[in-house]
């Protein structure tokens, strides 16, 4: 919601994959928020400090509320709980709310979770939870957009 903890992590995840297969001219990623609380702010420190310790860098990540040209400029619009799904389908134009799913679609362990829980919840072990799901994801993910759009 407020774009400082789960959807940071997974933009800055994301990114180090696409950049360890050279796909940052093929592939864009960003975050961004449902609600502009933190808007301009870094992530939580305890969210970078999770993502260092696995080699994941956050600092140039800022917070933003999504705009409707995301929904433009995306193929893909994915939320991390369910909540965010009903935001984020509340603000889609009709015509683009296939591109709006949840991020553990694409988990390759197929969890039974469906929304990445909220961190803040789970002490600092809540930041390495996400983070655990959001690789799994992430890598999910990728290997969809590259049989679906790179082969």
């Amino acid at each position: 919601m407020g774009n400082i903890c789960r959807s940071p992590t997974a933009h800055g995840v994301f990114q180090k994959l696409i950049q360890n297969e050279f796909l940052e001219d093929k592939i864009g990623v960003d975050s961004a928020g449902t609600f502009a609380y933190h808007s301009g702010e870094r992530p939580d420190p305890r969210a970078r400090a999770a993502a260092v310790k696995r080699g994941y860098d956050l600092s140039k990540i800022r917070a933003r509320k999504v705009v409707s040209k995301d929904f433009e400029k995306f193929d893909y619009v994915l939320a991390m709980d369910n909540d965010n799904l009903v935001d984020l389908l509340e603000i889609c134009e009709d015509d683009k709310k296939e591109k709006v799913q949840l991020f553990l679609n694409y988990s390759t362990n197929k969890n039974k979770l469906k929304d990445v829980p909220d961190p803040y919840y789970g002490g600092l072990n809540g930041f390495e939870i996400v983070l655990d799901l959001v690789e799994d994801a992430s890598t999910g993910l990728l290997e969809h957009i590259k049989a679906r759009h790179l082969s």
